[in-house]
Formats: structure tokens, sequence, C-alpha cells
């Protein structure tokens, strides 16, 4: 239970059939499809990157965002719903931005890096967004083991954000810095 829920006769009334609980296995299907685009997506900014280091932070989420989708289908399972999902605009746009970056900045520039920083960000905070809601979600609807599963990938996407920031500020941004244009 969060600081924020209160305990009452209600929580989780509606669990079984209700506008809420379709509105949660829709959001459910909405990130189930995002993860999906972004494991196929982690490989080629992993290519497009010269720091080591951002090479590094993008295949260890490469293989985070697998489990983060393990995750997801295990909360499907325990709410009786087949794990499929629905297409997410939000991350096709997020996604056609960052290709728009690789194709608009130079090779093995840590001006690049920047860029893909900016684009990683963006998916990290559609993703903590995302996660926050429905984690928030499955506490209303008293679906506890899923609300538990959705904090520990909320938890994990607010450090990969950490991550790529200490990336940006310690190194990448000082060294785009002194590139010529």
């Amino acid at each position: 239970m969060t600081k924020y829920q209160t305990v009452g006769k209600n929580v989780g009334a509606g669990a079984a059939n209700s506008l809420l609980k379709e509105f949660f296995v829709d959001g459910l299907k909405d990130i189930y499809y995002a993860e999906k685009q972004i494991a196929k997506t982690l490989p080629k900014m992993k290519k497009a990157a010269t720091s080591e280091e951002l090479k590094q932070a993008f295949e260890s989420h490469t293989t985070m965002t697998e489990q983060q989708i393990e995750r997801l289908e295990q909360v499907f399972e325990l709410i009786g719903e087949k794990a499929k999902g629905k297409t997410c605009e939000a991350i096709e746009g997020i996604i056609k931005e960052g290709e728009g970056i690789i194709a608009d900045t130079d090779k093995n520039t840590a001006t690049r890096d920047v860029g893909l920083i900016f684009a990683a960000q963006k998916v990290e905070h559609y993703e903590i967004s995302t996660y926050g809601g429905l984690a928030q979600l499955a506490e209303t609807l008293g679906l506890s083991q899923a609300a538990q599963l959705l904090h520990t990938t909320l938890e994990e996407e607010k450090q990969t954000d950490l991550l790529l920031t200490g990336i940006a500020e310690n190194n990448v941004n000082y060294e785009a810095l002194e590139e010529k244009a």
C-alpha cells in the first residue's frame, strides 16, 4: 500500500467487471506493445552510439526490457487476460523522432550521443508515467501482485533515467561541447 492509498471497503470492488479495469487492461496492452518496440530499437541505438558507456547502458537496458516484457506477461496472467499489445502511437512517435536524430547527426560524434540520450530519456519518461499510473490503478483495483510487479518496473525505469542523466552530465555533453560544427 502506498502512502496515498486509502483503505476502505470499496478498494478493489470494481476489479472484476468495470470500466476502470477495461482502462487498466487497455493501458497494459499499450505498454506491452511499447516495450516490444523498445526492445527492437535499443540495439539500433547501441549501434549508433559512440560512447562505450552509452553503448553498455543500451545493452543493459535491452536485457532489462526483455525482463519487463516477461513481467508484463505475468501481470496479464494474474488478471486472466491474454498478453497482447495494441499500437502505442506515443512510442511510435518517440521512436521515429529517435531515428531522425540518428539520421540528422554525424556518425561517431558525441553530439549524436547527446541526441540518443535525449531520445532514450523521452522513452523513459513515457514509461515512468505509464507504469506509475498502471501501478496505482492496480492498487485501486485490489490487484496487489500486479501492482507490485508494475512498481518493480517503474523503479527500474527511474534508475535507467538517472543513469542516462549521469552519462550526459559526466561525459557526453562536455565531449559534444568540444566538437566543431
